[in-house]
Order: C-alpha cells, then structure tokens, then sequence
C-alpha cells in the first residue's frame, strides 16, 4: 500500500480532489486565479472595493491536543490550537493582499462528555491572545464571538474552526495569474521562533496532522484514546509510529508532542512590510497548507515550479520519515518540509524582502524559480537530498 493509499484509508486526502470536484462548476469570484476567492463588495456596492471571506480551523490537531492534555494534564495546547484556527485563514487571506482590517467569528464543536468547559475557555482565551499580539504587530483583528455547540453525535472530542473577513481595494489584489517565466521563489521558514512568537516553533503548520500523529505515535495512543480516531479507519493504520509524546525531539528544545503542536506561524506580519515595502511588485504568494509544497500547482498558468535550494528538513518531518520510512517523493504533498509561504518575484526585489524577513526573525532564501512548462499544465520539480521529484 503506498503512503497515498495509506493516508485515503484513514479517511483524509492531501489533494482533495472530490472537493475540488465538488466546487469546480461554482462561480470562482472576481480574480479567478487569486489564492482565495474574492467577491465584488456588494455591502456598499463601491466597485473599487470587494469583499473576501475565509474559513479553515485546526483540523485534526484538535484531536491530538487532546491526548496531550489527557497524557500531561497541559491546558495550554488549547490556546495554540486557536492559533493553529487563525493562522490558516489570516495567511490565506495575506496571500492576496489583504493584511488589513479583519473581523473573526470563532465556531467550536465539541463532546460534552470529554471536553469540559476549562478547555473551551482556554481555547477562547488563545484567540484573544492571539489577536492581541498579532495586533501589535499591525495586524487588526476584532473578535465578533462565535458559536460553541454541543455536538458529542457528531465531533468525538473538539474541533476548533474560525471565519475571517475583510474589505480591501480591488487594486490591491495580488493576482496568481501573474506568476511569469523568470520569476524567482522566496520561500519562508516555517520553523523557529519569529519576532510575535513566544516559543520555538517546529515548523510542522496544520496540514497533514491526521498522517503526522499516527505516523510518528505509537500504538499504545490507540488503545488508551479511542475517541481520537475514526472506528472506520484500519487498525494497522492507527497510531503505527515508534514515538512517546513525552520523548524529546533530537535537535529541538521540545519533546515530540510539543513538536507536533506547535502552533501555525501566521506570516501576516511579515506579509504586511513586504506589501507596504514594493507595492504592486509581488506577482504572487502561496501559503503551502493542503498540497505542501505542491500547492503551487493549482495556480498560475502554463507555470514549471523548480524548486531546487530548499531548505534543511526540520527535526519534526525527519522524524515522521523514519519512523515509518516514508519517502520525500510522499512527503512532499502532504507537509510544509520547512517552509510555508512562497513569494513569486523578479529577483531584482529579493535582497529587500530578504531584509524584511530577517527583521522578523524568519530564515528566507530564494528556494526556486519558475520557468514556462512545456505544456498548458503547470509542472513542478523539486531537487532534494540528492533526488529529483516531478509532480
């Protein structure tokens, strides 16, 4: 069974491809080739406005946050499982060009049998941490409240969603479409300790969380935390891993539970200074969530993606390898591998946003380029510890 077989038996899929089948005949907005869709502001009917709303959440993390806290009795992964709910939407939403004025509305399902009131409260109190010293990096954000729903038939212990909306200036629009032959990638480590976050970050996002757990936990988690995972999935696929949660993470200052938590680094802040630094100079941005670093492929047009100086494989992705010995060419599509968000622009501009990205204590480096593909599909190539995957 190969590891994208493995990861459909457990129920998920990292190019969701009955989604996008789902949605493709939908109206795709004003900017079709845009990181998100983008609406014609129809609240003031301003045509040189338009309306953008986003919405994502933690995923399955939850479920692992879960077990830690059973295991460890830490509340504390609750608050950056808010984190993780915000991150995905901010920097989606940063990926077109907005970076202004957000308004977020919070939605927590949750097993009332499992999930006390102590953890809802810790999961609230992330977002309003979380909005707080994003804000005084110049990311407003107003809270507008949420739902939270006893739904214990339905979720088995607590999922962690959120809606972010936003008005900007058409004008603005960072536009995917724009992506030209020539261009180079900057991409923009995942890992670290950045200037708004108070920890290391280990750089693992909140994609992939489902094949993360259970390819690096063993299988004692699935005995004790049944509620974690879906009764449907094959029991020689639960919790298959070799790690502890408590065991340390060679290379890191944290143990592997705390690796697999870290929270989402939201890129918004940084995002925000390269926008106000070149203006109208940016042809395009992906955050690297669902695909990993075959995100890209989705946009663009006509576009070969070479990715050829990436960055070294952070210790948390090292360890998922070997504990199952899954290779890169699997990796690849379903993680970050080390860095989450990609600029496309003229060289020229590289060293400037090279700049900015040191200031906000985020490793970058030009990781690519991009060439035109010899067909109408977008291609990708990315060269790797001696190996050259196509996709």
């Amino acid at each position: 069974m190969t590891e994208s077989d493995i990861y459909i038996a457990r129920g998920v899929s990292s190019s969701k491809n009955e989604i996008h089948q789902a949605i493709e005949n939908l109206d795709q907005g004003l900017f079709p080739g845009a990181f998100c869709k983008i609406l014609p502001d129809t609240l003031t009917n301003d045509e040189k406005y338009c309306l953008i709303m986003h919405a994502d959440g933690a995923g399955t993390k939850s479920s692992l946050a879960y077990i830690y806290w059973r295991e460890t009795g830490d509340l504390s992964v609750f608050k950056d499982i808010a984190m993780d709910s915000l991150a995905m939407n901010l920097d989606d939403l940063a990926c077109v060009g907005a970076v202004d004025h957000f308004l977020l509305s919070n939605t927590i399902g949750r097993n009332k049998f499992l999930i006390p009131g102590e953890v809802i409260k810790t999961i609230i109190d992330g977002y309003e941490e979380a909005i707080e010293v994003l804000g005084e990096f110049g990311i407003k954000i107003d809270f507008c409240g949420g739902e939270t729903a006893d739904v214990g038939d339905l979720v088995k212990t607590v999922i962690v969603d959120s809606t972010v909306t936003t008005r900007m200036k058409r004008s603005d629009v960072i536009d995917l479409d724009n992506v030209q032959p020539g261009d180079c990638i900057i991409g923009f480590a995942s890992y670290g300790q950045s200037a708004w976050e108070s920890k290391q970050n280990s750089g693992i996002g909140s994609n992939g969380l489902t094949a993360a757990r259970h390819d690096s936990l063993n299988n004692q988690y699935a005995g004790k935390y049944p509620e974690s995972y879906s009764p449907e999935m094959p029991a020689e696929l639960a919790y298959c891993g070799k790690g502890d949660l408590r065991q340390p993470l060679e290379g890191t200052a944290l143990n592997l539970g705390q690796a697999l938590l870290s929270p989402t680094r939201s890129y918004s802040p940084l995002i925000k200074k390269i926008l106000a630094a070149l203006p109208g100079k940016i042809h395009g941005m992906v955050h690297c969530s669902g695909g990993g670093q075959s995100k890209c492929l989705k946009f663009g047009k006509s576009i070969h993606y070479i990715k050829d100086n990436l960055f070294p494989i952070p210790a948390i992705f090292d360890f998922i390898m070997k504990s199952r010995n899954i290779g890169l060419k699997e990796m690849y599509p379903v993680f970050n591998m080390g860095h989450r968000l990609e600029v496309f622009v003229q060289e020229k501009y590289s060293q400037e946003i090279l700049d900015i990205a040191k200031v906000c204590k985020i490793d970058a480096q030009i990781i690519g380029f991009c060439e035109k593909s010899v067909n109408t599909a977008n291609q990708l190539t990315i060269r790797s510890e001696g190996k050259e995957l196509t996709y």
